[in-house]
């Protein structure tokens, strides 16, 4: 109970994470599934020199191991509990991507499963929950300049980022993502199967009374159905470059 406290305490104060006592500027990318987010910032991050933080891949490895303990996941409390007593690091390599461990464990090759994709969403409408998680998220960010991305990063973890972007595509074109994703890492899923979760992901992100998706105050709008991975991190390093100037 003391955690939650504490954890309510940072939520309602964003001075302290200000970004006029950083070096540098705070980017904050949000956007629903399969927008590109991750590569976009990750890549983004690279390019200025910054620290990338990919603030889904914590509840999805918080949903992992919900799973792997076998946490009931329609019991808030449990999965409340089951994060507070969790530490969650991620760490940058040469090559870009980011390895993800739970209590010391590499768990980055487990967090992207299909059963992990089909309830990470419902795991992250826990209030407390995500209470805990941006604790952790603004702990991992202090006192750096960095690339955050996510679905509440503009409105709830760096509510005062220096520069906000909301990632959008069309619903077909993510559905056409999330699919060849999949195929890379050897899942065959139907494209309906591929569909029909991303639907469901988006209903819930959008709909959850906790952080929900949306656009953040301020935000620039990217629609990047018709751009490639380069053209899109062309079009975020126009927006931080006016910002640097």
């Amino acid at each position: 109970m003391e955690q939650g406290n504490k954890t309510k305490s940072l939520s309602g104060n964003s001075k302290q994470f200000s970004p006029l006592s950083r070096k540098g500027l705070v980017i904050a990318i949000d956007g629903p599934a399969a927008s590109g987010k991750s590569t976009t910032a990750r890549l983004l991050a690279k390019r200025l020199g910054y620290l990338y933080l990919d603030t889904g891949t914590m509840y999805r490895a918080l949903t992992w191991k919900a799973l792997r303990d076998k946490v009931d996941i329609k019991n808030p409390k449990a999965l409340s509990e089951l994060a507070r007593s969790t530490r969650i690091s991620l760490k940058p390599k040469s090559d870009l991507s980011i390895r993800v461990y739970l209590d010391d464990k590499d768990v980055t090759s487990f967090i992207r499963s299909p059963k992990v994709n089909k309830y990470v969403s419902l795991v992250s409408t826990v209030k407390e929950l995500r209470e805990v998680m941006v604790v952790q998220q603004r702990e991992i960010a202090r006192c750096r300049s960095l690339v955050a991305e996510g679905r509440d990063t503009g409105t709830v973890v760096f509510p005062r980022a220096d520069v906000k972007i909301f990632l959008q595509a069309s619903f077909e074109e993510r559905a056409k993502r999330r699919w060849k994703e999949n195929k890379e890492r050897g899942l065959s899923l139907a494209t309906e199967e591929v569909e029909a979760e991303l639907a469901n992901r988006d209903r819930i992100d959008s709909q959850r009374k906790t952080s929900p998706l949306k656009r953040a105050k301020g935000a620039i709008v990217i629609d990047n159905t018709h751009l490639d991975i380069l053209q899109t991190v062309e079009r975020m390093w126009e927006i931080v470059e006016k910002k640097m100037t």
